[in-house]
């Protein structure tokens, strides 16, 4: 009776046990279960990107921040991962002092003066001399194109072309971008994507896409390769309010000339990996003298 309940035993516990050696029996013509058989295609993993700090380490590690990465293959929103965003890039004390330098250089250091002004041998006429120099009783002049006559020329005005050209020191650029990103951050102006693919280069598609996450009314698309693809390309080119750039193209006047700054994931490593290394160079003395023309 003993050798009965055993039996049974085994029989209730291993069912799939059982399942299996029969199968394997009949070769291989079927070695599935019915439980196997009905289960569902396995769903794709979320993107987890943590910070990785073993290079750069922090200046504090209280202050990390994390970001949604947003999906583009489609206009409905969906968080397709997660990233880790290294503090010192994207979570530094906002310098607004510097933030204004690199507007205003970059607003000066392109811009040429054409604002010119004729001198005395500039000016049409005035070549004889207007009247004897003694027994008249004015004053001596010898030309009418004189600076203190009306009509003559100008004595210290603007010259064209005038060059505004100057170079805001190395250090002050750098911490512009890092003060430029966390400020984008900290206003909920800084959208992360998986990439720039979408699916299909009409622009309306482009346009529901940036209304139904509320991006606008003006975006900065932003990948580290200088090559968009197509279309997103030709989406964007019916758009005025969208623009794309590469990431070695980045800068403080375009970033806060748009309103939202959408970067991919490819992007944000690149500028973390290229602003730390700005950031803790061992020859960083060397970046603080004077600009010349001819430095590479």
């Amino acid at each position: 009776m003993l050798n009965n309940i055993l039996k049974t035993s085994r029989h209730v516990l291993y069912p799939v046990a059982r399942t299996f050696s029969r199968s394997s029996n009949k070769g291989n013509v079927a070695t599935e279960t019915p439980a196997a058989v009905s289960t569902p295609p396995a769903t794709r993993s979320p993107l987890i990107l943590p910070q990785d700090y073993t290079n750069c380490l922090p200046v504090s590690r209280s202050t990390a921040r994390q970001a949604w990465i947003e999906n583009t293959d489609a206009v409905a929103e969906r968080k397709v991962g997660l990233i880790e965003l290294h503090p010192d890039v994207f979570a530094a004390q906002p310098r607004v002092d510097l933030i204004q330098e690199n507007v205003e250089w970059q607003r000066k250091y392109r811009y040429v003066s054409m604002a010119h002004t004729k001198n005395r041998a500039e000016v049409r006429g005035g070549g004889r001399k207007p009247w004897p120099q003694k027994g008249g009783g004015r004053a001596r002049h010898g030309s009418l194109r004189s600076p203190m006559l009306k009509g003559g020329g100008v004595v210290h005005g603007p010259r064209s072309p005038t060059t505004h050209f100057y170079m805001l020191p190395f250090y002050k650029r750098v911490l512009g971008l890092t003060s430029t990103l966390s400020v984008k951050l900290a206003q909920d102006d800084l959208h992360i994507i998986e990439n720039v693919d979408i699916p299909t280069g009409d622009s309306d598609f482009l346009k529901d896409l940036i209304a139904e996450r509320n991006w606008g009314p003006s975006v900065l698309i932003v990948d580290d390769d200088h090559m968009f693809p197509a279309n997103i390309c030709q989406a964007s080119d019916d758009l005025g309010y969208v623009n794309l750039m590469p990431t070695f193209g980045l800068n403080v006047y375009s970033m806060l000339k748009h309103d939202t700054l959408v970067l991919t994931v490819a992007a944000v490593q690149h500028l973390e990996q290229r602003l730390l290394y700005q950031l803790n160079r061992n020859d960083a003395a060397s970046k603080g003298g004077k600009f010349k023309l001819d430095q590479v």
